[in-house]
């Protein structure tokens, strides 16, 4: 394990330090790190995860808020010509600059609570340069992701995220595994485009449907939708107008945007 950064820096911005070896050994895995491999590390922290995708022989670029963190990262792996670090914002960050090569990229991280599913929604526009994500996620985001129809953590962030991404919850993580420990247990969720991507001309009206589907969900379809969906016309959607959000698949409401527009 690599030396640890100052204990202070523990207090900004919600850090929890991945440092459980076996956790960490399951997520390379699933990276699959190779030699020249595109991948863009969110959060890398004190380095854990960076240290064994270099070592794969990764072309890495590290996307790091904390500056005390990133002055650390620069001297532990400046040895390493595939790797870049941009101390910045990952929600102010300019993705153009590592997806415009046109190539696929992998995107993987230990993502702060806080900004995981905004995060997400807008890697979505990049899904056709995106091979894969490997997150780090509080559990309860990582089971609103995977859900499924008829599930209690089916929801919007369900549809809208699984409408571009396939996605599957590959491992449950303890608080103890951190330092310090979270108040919630965490869980690795791996993502990866779907194919064919979706129509970018249904997005607003498919954004649309499932926020007002979803915005009252224990009303029926016919209630929630009136107004940008009349009862009649879910109908011949093939869709029950008593229905209720939690019950339809993406491609439910896929027809139903359509039919909205």
């Amino acid at each position: 394990m690599q030396q640890t950064v100052d204990q202070t820096l523990r207090k900004r911005f919600g850090q929890h330090f991945l440092r459980d070896d076996y956790v960490i050994d399951r997520i390379v895995d699933l990276i699959e790190p190779r030699s020249a491999k595109p991948i863009v590390e969110i959060g890398p922290g004190e380095g854990v995860l960076t240290a064994p995708l270099l070592e794969h022989g990764a072309n890495l670029t590290a996307i790091e808020i904390d500056r005390d963190l990133a002055v650390h990262l620069e001297q532990q792996f400046e040895r390493f010509p595939g790797f870049t670090l941009v101390n910045t914002d990952v929600l102010k960050f300019d993705f153009e600059t590592v997806f415009g090569n046109g190539g696929r990229t992998q995107v993987v991280g230990n993502l702060p609570y806080n900004i995981s599913t905004p995060l997400i929604m807008a890697l979505i526009r990049w899904t056709d340069r995106i091979e894969s994500m490997v997150f780090m996620l509080q559990r309860e985001v990582a089971e609103r992701i995977t859900a499924g129809p008829g599930c209690r953590q089916y929801g919007r962030l369900s549809v809208v995220a699984q409408r571009y991404l396939c996605a599957r919850l590959e491992l449950t993580v303890p608080a103890e595994a951190f330092n310090p420990p979270p108040k919630v247990e965490s869980a690795v969720v791996r993502l990866w485009p779907r194919e064919p991507r979706p129509t970018a001309a249904l997005d607003e009206a498919f954004e649309e449907v499932v926020r007002t589907a979803f915005g009252q969900r224990r009303k029926t379809l016919a209630n929630t939708l009136r107004g940008v969906v009349d009862a009649s016309t879910i109908e011949r959607c093939g869709i029950d107008p008593a229905a209720r959000a939690e019950t339809l698949s993406v491609e439910d409401f896929e027809r139903l945007a359509q039919a909205s527009r």
